[in-house]
């Protein structure tokens, strides 16, 4: 099989892209609008990116209309938002919260999940999630136009918030208790939970 991606529908380019690239952490992203309505939505175009500064990227593309998605409008009025970390006990919830309502709506409210208060930006922390990211917005890059056109996020990590029992006897979060969850390519997910040590030469 060959993809030519001038030749090729972009809906088509998009499901092969993400079939092959894979697993993909997903960003469980809060952000504020103005009118202070917390929006919550997962992006699985999304990786750390340094560590000095502390720096993660994710992508809220653009939706299959062209228009922007509420988390990209959020972050290009208030320029801040909070990874946090999504793990298999709230797939479901993690899931559920890609549905697409109204700017008006909160997702956090309709999952019935609580909110933190953050330490250094606006938009709160989910507080049910294991671990947390503030975030501000270092620079926003689009790339492309049209539908599912990329929006590449560049936040600066301010602060980490991690549950104590998601730690290893080192102080560091340790991926058997974390348990994060990914995304394949269609409607597939997979856990972390099948974990192999491989010591680097």
């Amino acid at each position: 099989m060959l993809i030519d991606v001038a030749q090729t529908p972009v809906v088509d380019v998009y499901h092969a892209l993400v079939g092959l690239v894979n697993p993909r952490p997903i960003a469980w992203v809060t952000t504020i609008n103005s009118a202070g309505i917390v929006n919550l939505a997962p992006f699985s175009f999304f990786n750390a990116f340094g560590a000095n500064p502390p720096v993660v990227v994710f992508s809220p593309t653009l939706k299959r209309d062209g228009s922007k998605k509420d988390t990209l409008r959020n972050l290009e009025a208030l320029g801040e938002f909070v990874v946090n970390i999504s793990v298999a006990s709230m797939k479901e919830i993690i899931n559920e919260t890609s549905r697409e309502v109204p700017p008006e709506e909160s997702e956090l409210e309709l999952a019935k999940l609580h909110a933190l208060p953050s330490l250094h930006v606006k938009p709160p922390r989910v507080a049910e999630a294991p671990a947390a990211l503030e975030c501000r917005v270092m620079q926003i890059i689009p790339v492309g136009n049209g539908p599912i056109s990329a929006n590449l996020v560049i936040g600066e990590v301010l602060a980490m918030h991690i549950h104590d029992d998601v730690l290893g006897d080192d102080g560091r979060p340790d991926a058997k208790k974390l348990q994060t969850v990914a995304r394949l390519g269609g409607e597939y997910w997979c856990h972390t939970s099948d974990l192999f040590v491989l010591p680097r030469p």
